[in-house]
């Protein structure tokens, strides 16, 4: 096995691995510690939904030794996914620091004797909490920002992983 195939290997269980403990911990955070997300915190999750799989095909791929072509697409597709999960994270953060205005659907309903409320509960429509309050911070960084650093991890990663795909065809 050439040191570069060695090396991919690791790059695409990395990436499988790294994106896989990013979600879980997300949906640990929830399901666990009782944080609920909002609606721009369900929408981050959406890029990890649709890479997971893609990554775990490319892992597959990579370990049986498909054509560089494929890899390099399989790469680029990811590459693309972290990028849109980068810019979700960092919107997000922007929004919590109040740099921006978050979307309207972001905004929370009043208490539980609002009316609108208790319509808005009755047409299966409840709302989480508003998107513009971070819920939790470490080191100064909300959930949103914490997801803006990992997909930014994810997005170099897998630009090292397409460069050695590219670098082996020559």
């Amino acid at each position: 096995m050439a040191a570069t195939d060695r090396t991919l290997r690791i790059l695409a269980l990395l990436l499988f691995l790294a994106a896989g403990a990013t979600i879980l911990t997300a949906l640990g955070f929830e399901h666990i510690g009782g944080y609920q997300p909002c609606a721009l915190c369900l929408r981050e999750r959406l890029p990890y939904y649709v890479a997971l799989p893609i990554t775990l095909v490319t892992v597959l791929a990579v370990w049986r030794g498909a054509p560089r072509g494929l890899l390099a697409a399989l790469f680029g597709a990811l590459g693309v996914i972290w990028a849109v999960s980068f810019g979700l994270g960092v919107h997000h953060a922007g929004v919590e620091y109040h740099w921006w205005k978050g979307p309207d659907t972001c905004v929370q309903t009043g208490g539980p004797g609002d009316a609108a409320s208790m319509f808005n509960s009755l047409q299966g429509g409840v709302s989480g909490p508003s998107c513009d309050e971070a819920l939790w911070h470490l080191f100064g960084l909300s959930f949103a920002g914490w997801n803006a650093v990992a997909s930014l991890f994810l997005v170099v990663l897998t630009i090292y992983a397409l460069y050695r795909t590219l670098a082996a065809r020559r």
